[in-house]
């Protein structure tokens, strides 16, 4: 039932348009954690004196692992194989409110994002992630609000 489940994510995730232009990579994936990577690419430059991954792309890459989390959480709830009702609730999945804080320009040659759920309920999930450059330091973290219900 758990494979289902993650395996259920991992195409809705890799189905996303703007994911596939980011470039982000699913790189660990469980009921209560993923991981993506993203690499540095000319494309998502905001600063291109100092060659800084845009403060946007961090925002959005924290936002596709918050909402794949609580998508994840949203799944795992459901007894069995959804049913056609539970399955159009899932597909309403959006952010209700996102925050990040930067903490360090977006330096490096690939970022990973991690995410976990704080709480997920029947209606709405809350999410905590983190986004860490090829050296491992801090770059920004985010809490994320998520209607999956």
């Amino acid at each position: 039932m758990e494979q289902q489940i993650l395996e259920g994510v991992r195409r809705f995730m890799e189905g996303i348009p703007f994911n596939r232009f980011l470039g982000v990579e699913l790189m660990e994936l469980e009921i209560d954690k993923v991981v993506l990577k993203v690499p540095m690419r000319d494309e998502l430059v905001g600063n291109y004196i100092h060659g800084i991954l845009h403060g946007g792309v961090i925002t959005s890459v924290l936002d596709v692992a918050g909402g794949c989390v609580a998508l994840t959480g949203a799944f795992s709830r459901l007894n069995g194989e959804p049913t056609n009702e539970e399955m159009q609730a899932i597909s309403k999945l959006g952010t209700i409110d996102l925050r990040v804080d930067f903490l360090r320009p977006g330096r490096g040659e690939w970022f990973l994002a991690s995410a976990c759920p704080l709480r997920t309920g029947n209606k709405v999930a809350v999410t905590r992630m983190e986004f860490h450059n090829d050296r491992g330091d801090l770059l920004a973290v985010g809490t994320g609000t998520y209607l999956c219900g």
